[in-house]
């Protein structure tokens, strides 16, 4: 007689008596029957049954060994890969994290922003740490600075500093006939913009002046020189101002411009004028490279402008605004506007030099030369300065900028 096939376990789940070879084993080690397993769920990692899942936040299931090393959102109750810690707040999903604020300073995730002066939202760490309040009124600002714009504006000495309109008698310096006059443009920071305008008056003494410019943000000024001739601004100009503005903080970026007034007393005649703007316009790609900007708002190459040099060189005035590379508008000067500001004493000699030699480069430029030699060429003005050691700074920062060919 043969002998009966006997059940020799159980189901852990009904526990009914089954075949141990038809048994399923469960993510958590149990062994269940097949009737049970259909009423359990599967883990989308391992495709193994399990009593326990747990949902991710890409919308599986996972069992405990699976979800190991993973994390539960505090907001949601979903399980992630990755947690983002809020400030002040609670550990969340990535997908949670976005129904947070952002600090504007440091990217984090943030419970609660306060605004700072600059319009940006910054988180407590960042308020605490890089922050504090204006010492006249509630506005953030960086511990740096004493006071927010606006206070600061009513705080600042301005007695050293001329209105923007302000135009002093000329007081000549050197020896002409050709003049120069810079006005230079910088941004000073709000804590040390008393400091940065007495340290310039005190160092330019009756050479030049301060004035208020509008166009400058967030705080600044345009100083301004009296005429001065070439020799006088390179051997007489207090160029060590230039480093000591800079230890103090001021700067100078794409916003902010150096404009070269060249006296059109120091001209031969209008076809030495002439002469010149067409120099100018003709190699507008090497002074814009040499003025380290180019720019359509404040200093265009017009064609229009570029058109009418003749009648600018027989006295009109009339053109197409004053943000032109060259502004005729003035009575007494042709104002160079192209160049980039700087606090750097090479580069602002560069500005002054290109203005000084271009005039005198065309001075006694003839036709012939024109004609035979090339001379409204860059190269043949390049060639012309390496015989001008008085040009030598304006030679080594074409040399740095690669256009001195």
């Amino acid at each position: 007689m043969p002998t009966a096939t006997l059940p020799d376990t159980h189901c852990a789940q009904c526990s009914l008596p089954v075949a141990a070879d038809s048994l399923v084993a469960l993510a958590e080690g149990d062994r269940v029957c097949q009737d049970c397993v259909t009423e359990l769920s599967f883990c989308d990692g391992c495709a193994t049954p399990a009593r326990t899942t747990s949902y991710t936040v890409a919308n599986t299931a996972l069992c405990g060994g699976c979800s190991a090393g993973w994390y539960r959102c505090e907001r949601c109750d979903l399980f992630t890969g990755e947690i983002v810690a809020i400030i002040d707040g609670p550990d969340v999903c990535g997908s949670c994290a976005r129904e947070f604020e952002r600090c504007d300073d440091c990217g984090a995730y943030a419970r609660h922003t306060e605004t700072v002066q600059s319009g940006d939202d910054v988180c407590s760490t960042c308020r605490h740490e890089d922050y504090h309040y204006c010492e006249d009124c509630y506005t953030l600002v960086p511990l740096d600075d004493q006071h927010c714009e606006s206070c600061y504006d009513e705080d600042r000495g301005h007695e050293l500093v001329h209105d923007y309109s302000y135009t002093p008698t000329p007081l000549f310096h050197g020896h002409g006939p050709l003049f120069l006059g810079m006005e230079l443009e910088l941004i000073t920071p709000y804590s040390r913009y008393n400091d940065a305008v007495v340290l310039a008056v005190a160092e330019l003494g009756d050479l030049g002046y301060l004035k208020e410019d509008g166009s400058i943000h967030p705080t600044g000024y345009e100083l301004v020189t009296h005429p001065m001739s070439w020799e006088y601004a390179r051997t007489r100009f207090p160029w060590q101002l230039l480093n000591k503005l800079r230890l103090l903080g001021c700067r100078t970026d794409t916003t902010v411009g150096i404009h070269v007034h060249v006296s059109r007393a120091g001209f031969d005649s209008p076809a030495h004028v002439y002469r010149w703007l067409k120099f100018v316009y003709r190699n507008e790609s090497q002074v814009t490279t040499l003025a380290r900007r180019r720019s359509h708002d404040w200093a265009e190459f017009s064609a229009h402008a570029r058109s009418r040099a003749c009648e600018y060189a027989k006295g009109s005035r009339h053109g197409w605004g004053r943000y032109q590379a060259i502004n005729v508008n003035p009575a007494h000067t042709f104002e160079l506007r192209v160049f980039a500001s700087s606090l750097h004493p090479r580069q602002v000699k560069a500005a002054l030099a290109f203005a000084a030699a271009s005039v005198e480069y065309t001075r006694t430029l003839t036709a012939a030369q024109v004609a035979r030699q090339r001379g409204w060429e860059w190269s043949a003005f390049t060639a012309w300065l390496t015989t001008r050691p008085d040009y030598a700074d304006l030679l080594t920062e074409l040399e740095v900028l690669a256009c001195a060919c």
